[in-house]
């Protein structure tokens, strides 16, 4: 870890990252982006396929999915910090495709120093997370999405914290009904973060 880290410093010391053995497999390290003093961090489980290619969060369809969310809430995405819990992409060859796998608690836990090193380094007001992996690994093994989503709690991390669904989850959703109710209720989570920026 950096001595006085930015996250510039942070990303530079995060790129040569052996913690665990998810490096190997990975094209590069995907560190977290967005406004340094945000107050708003969105926190998701771990890079994709297309962000392991690009080496940035959130740019592949569950980005996009994010994208029209946050614009829907009113949340500028140049206004909030972009990370995941995981900085390695973490997958299993079918065919010629690279299929995300879920990354276990140990590889969870040896990217966790550099989530709490972006945290106190952008000091944001909220931190969203993502999805079970990323609430999990704040807020603690018992905690459930569907149970405690929109919800604003208190985090180890010395922020408050909200849980709601991963936007890949929306994608998964089983019709276009369902897809569409899944997408209203992350927007309503998110506009109750967006109480956060002013």
């Amino acid at each position: 870890m950096p001595d006085r880290p930015t996250v510039e410093r942070l990303r530079e010391a995060a790129a040569g990252c052996k913690g665990c053995d998810l490096w190997s497999n990975a094209t590069q390290t995907v560190f977290g982006e967005g406004s340094e003093h945000a107050k708003l961090m969105l926190v998701g489980e771990q890079p994709g396929d297309h962000e392991d290619v690009e080496g940035k969060p959130f740019v592949g369809p569950a980005g996009r999915l994010l994208d029209t969310a946050l614009e829907r809430a009113a949340i500028p995405r140049a206004n909030v910090y972009l990370t995941n819990v995981v900085k390695h992409f973490k997958w299993v060859r079918r065919g010629k495709r690279r299929l995300h796998e879920k990354p276990n608690s140990q590889e969870v836990r040896a990217c966790r120093p550099w989530l709490d090193a972006e945290v106190k380094t952008v000091q944001p007001r909220l931190v969203v997370l993502l999805g079970a992996t990323a609430a999990q690994a704040v807020l603690g093994p018992t905690v459930r999405v569907t149970r405690q989503r929109g919800q604003v709690v208190n985090t180890p991390l010395g922020v408050q914290g909200l849980a709601t669904v991963h936007p890949s989850s929306i994608l998964r959703a089983p019709d276009d009904d369902s897809r569409r109710e899944a997408m209203d209720a992350f927007v309503e989570d998110l506009r109750v973060a967006a109480r956060y920026l002013s």
